[in-house]
């Protein structure tokens, strides 16, 4: 048996590169537990010690060495049982190492099982969950297709590494433009944000640090071939490609393409933006079921508000002398002060209205709330005509939908 445990450890530290020392105390900690179970209870000290040289194995209990028969037999099963231990530990830590530093990258492998709704992808080395809610909802694989995704998390786990894939999270598209775009991979164009819906459109924006590479071009490739790749990676996901700028409304502008936009208005903390745009530009800039002003808003980090300049005239031009209280002298009052829209006095305070003639803090209280309380209900108007206008643009035959994409939109 002597022989044979150094030649195993000998094997291990070689094949599956676990330290022989390591190997040889976990053996003599297991036959110590061993021998105090066939010993008895009473026994005070065991110890059991392993020659690193011939492999000869003594059991001692309180500092005399036992040859009770039997020691043999429980000395290989304990040794065999720790080392097959060890064996599965070492395998484990071996695949976690591979996959740990992989985190954030791309990972191929073959679509295996499904599990519960989840995809089994076949790594090689070991399995990787592809969970129902990190895929794509328009796509669908079968057992030996090829899958390539983004690695979401590596984990440690009682049964093993546990990797974690993704189809859906925004830097698998990041990782694809990394691998097709030179570019990008050489740091001269730097991807600044990306908002994703998957399955259905994403919007990039990138910039250049060369003002000889084009940013947008470089992502789109000699005739779109770049992009196409991507969009064909991610089974006809549309990509929009937008060029990054550090002027908030000129960034916000390309980043509602394919609409014009007319008009940006910045709150004070640049946290909120209202945006005007022409009448036959609304369903495009809002998008269909709102997808092209929430990936905006995701992209820019904005709060975005959408009017036309139909619905903004509709909102300025209520007359103040429609608020409860409002006579012809109140009214003509707080024309002379400014104050000649029901936005105009909702945006005011009540310091600012008590400084109009006539209106005292009980005044100024009632005329702020009942301009709030209107202009809430025409926004809801509005908003409404908004849904109407997206549900009656979705049912239009296509050809009758618009102006068509952006250029910069590479699919």
């Amino acid at each position: 048996m002597n022989a044979e445990f150094l030649a195993v450890l000998d094997h291990l530290t070689r094949e599956k590169g676990i330290d022989r020392e390591v190997i040889i105390e976990a053996v003599e900690a297991a036959l110590v537990s061993a021998a105090r179970k066939a010993l008895g209870s009473d026994v005070a000290d065991v110890t059991v010690k392993i020659d690193r040289t011939t492999g000869a194995i003594k059991i001692f209990s309180d500092g005399q060495e036992v040859r009770e028969a039997g020691f043999g037999r429980i000395a290989a099963q304990t040794a065999k049982q720790v080392i097959l231990h060890k064996i599965r530990e070492a395998e484990r830590n071996v695949v976690y190492n591979e996959f740990s530093p992989r985190e954030g990258t791309l990972i191929t492998g073959t679509m295996h099982r499904f599990e519960r709704g989840a995809i089994i992808v076949d790594l090689g080395k070991t399995e990787a969950i592809l969970p129902k809610r990190e895929q794509s909802p328009k796509e669908s694989f079968r057992p030996g297709d090829r899958i390539r995704a983004y690695c979401l998390e590596v984990n440690k786990t009682a049964k093993g590494p546990q990797v974690i894939l993704s189809r859906s999270h925004p830097s698998l598209v990041k990782e694809l433009f990394k691998l097709e775009v030179p570019e990008i991979a050489q740091r001269i164009v730097e991807i600044k944000s990306i908002s994703r819906e998957a399955g259905d459109r994403s919007k990039i924006s990138v910039t250049s640090k060369d003002e000889k590479v084009d940013c947008v071009g470089a992502c789109v490739g000699m005739r779109g071939t770049r992009v196409k790749d991507i969009v064909r990676e991610l089974h006809g996901e549309k990509i929009d490609i937008i060029r990054w700028s550090s002027n908030p409304e000129e960034y916000l502008t390309t980043a509602l393409a394919p609409a014009k936009v007319a008009e940006i208005h910045l709150s004070p903390d640049k946290k909120r933006a209202e945006v005007m745009v022409e009448d036959d530009q609304l369903s495009l800039a809002i998008g269909k079921r709102g997808q092209n002003v929430r990936l905006a808003s995701r992209l820019t980090g904005l709060d975005i508000d959408i009017r036309s300049r139909s619905q903004l005239a509709a909102l300025t031009k209520v007359s103040i002398a429609d608020l409860e209280g409002v006579g012809p002298k109140l009214a003509e009052a707080l024309k002379e002060a400014g104050y000649e829209t029901i936005a105009a006095i909702a945006q005011a305070s009540v310091e600012r209205l008590t400084e109009v003639k006539g209106v005292g803090e009980k005044t100024a209280k009632k005329l702020l709330e009942g301009a709030k309380e209107m202009l809430s209900k025409l926004e809801a108007e509005l908003s409404a005509q908004n849904e109407q206008e997206q549900q009656q643009e979705q049912q239009q035959p296509p050809g009758e939908q618009g102006p068509p994409a952006s250029a910069e939109e590479g699919s």
